[in-house]
């Protein structure tokens, strides 16, 4: 991990040289070969967060996650010894989906004693042995030991639960986290458990959105009523501190607290309950914050941002978080999930003021998101009728020129690993 400060004059893309400051190319959002190489060497490899262990509050609770990227399904689940496991949500008879409700294709979620295939009946135990078989004796040689769920490799950081869907991965969580990430090891996120949680389906390659999430450039021409002329500088809005640690990104704001601007900058609702986009105004205090937080000591301190490879970003604001998810189905098309995290509500004031975060948030997310359509729209008329592909990228994009390097990197050494042009 390498961590500068900015130069009075210079840039954060000059001390990271193998980065380059040329223009970027997009057509990794644009190519559907492209897409399935991804597949391959990202998502059927890196570690993937796939939710929080608040999910599995007793023994047998469970949840099921599509993931389409790497065409497959899981169980994640709680043993009976407080363990979290995952397997591939398929049974071993004849291979029906194990879990699922009026819809195969549908996530969800509950508590059970074992796992049963509503098809032939056949039972699994909540650490995925086969415990039941109709028949057993109508079988030639089944071996029960060898017919259990298949597992697949699960990790718990700070209560995020992660997934690896590779054989064998070649690092472990901790490692592959690296220490920028886990310098947020004291965090208290267990202690956020109200939650506010939005999905949509976009009309854009997942990096897109990640892209627009990880960089600042675009607040005052698309959100001009959250950044006014107050916090700004004479060429925009500036980030505070960036901060690469191998595929993972994060970036700190900083400037005026919002609910120190003047009310013509904010909406009528967030004067009356003192909250807003940044969160309640007062929030419950958290104690001494880990040193992970905050790495570049901003004064005064907004928002940290950390982006997780390949497709989850933690924001983490004064007293509550962020949580972002991007889950690819196609080149061009991928589905977003948003999680507000906050300490659970003491009155119904600090209820209402979470209720008005959330739904601020929405607002500013809708106008982010209705962007992607138009973007992925020209990325793939430029590429195809025109050729072009790449584009500048400025100092304050740093992350998103970081990104695509290093999807590039990731499947470039899956190409070569595996002998694909």
């Amino acid at each position: 991990m390498r961590q500068w400060p900015k130069p009075a004059e210079g840039s954060w893309t000059e001390h990271y040289p193998d980065l380059g400051t040329g223009a970027i190319s997009f057509e990794d959002s644009v190519s559907p070969e492209f897409f399935e190489l991804e597949r391959e060497a990202i998502f059927k490899r890196a570690w993937l967060n796939v939710g929080r262990v608040e999910q599995l509050r007793r023994t047998g609770s469970y949840f099921t996650k599509e993931i389409d990227a790497a065409r497959t399904s899981i169980i994640v689940v709680r043993d009976r010894d407080g363990g979290v496991n995952a397997f591939h949500n398929v049974c071993r008879h004849r291979g029906n989906k194990l879990v699922w409700t009026d819809d195969p294709r549908a996530e969800s979620a509950g508590v059970c004693r074992q796992f049963t295939c509503k098809y032939h009946g056949w039972r699994y135990g909540l650490d995925g042995e086969l415990e039941f078989v109709q028949q057993p004796g109508e079988f030639f040689d089944l071996d029960a030991k060898d017919s259990g769920l298949v597992r697949v490799h699960c990790g718990v950081w700070n209560g995020f639960i992660f997934v690896n869907l590779a054989e064998e991965p070649p690092q472990t969580l901790r490692e592959f986290l690296g220490p920028m990430v886990t310098a947020l090891d004291d965090y208290p996120f267990d202690r956020m458990t109200e939650w506010y949680e939005f999905t949509a389906d976009n009309r854009s390659n997942w990096k897109l959105f990640a892209d627009a999430f990880q960089e600042y450039y675009h607040v005052p021409g698309l959100h001009p009523q959250q950044i006014p002329n107050a916090v700004r500088t004479g060429k925009g809005f500036e980030c505070a501190h960036f901060q690469l640690d191998g595929p993972h990104r994060m970036v700190s704001t900083g400037g005026a607290r919002r609910w120190t601007l003047p009310p013509e900058f904010m909406y009528p609702i967030e004067r009356i309950t003192r909250s807003g986009l940044v969160g309640p105004w007062e929030s419950p205090e958290l104690g001494d914050m880990p040193t992970g937080l905050n790495p570049g000591r901003v004064e005064p301190w907004g928002i940290d941002n950390f982006q997780i490879f390949p497709n989850i970003e933690i924001l983490v604001y004064r007293g509550w978080y962020l949580l972002y998810r991007y889950w690819p189905t196609s080149y061009n098309t991928h589905r977003f999930e948003g999680m507000l995290c906050y300490q659970p509500a003491r009155t119904v004031r600090e209820r209402v003021e979470h209720e008005v975060s959330s739904v601020v948030f929405k607002e500013f997310a809708l106008q982010d998101a209705g962007m992607l359509t138009g973007t992925q729209t020209a990325l793939e008329q430029a590429y195809r009728s025109a050729g072009i592909t790449r584009f500048p990228v400025n100092d304050q994009e740093i992350l998103v020129r970081h990104f695509h390097h290093a999807v590039a990197d990731w499947v470039d050494r899956y190409r070569t690993e595996v002998g694909v042009r």
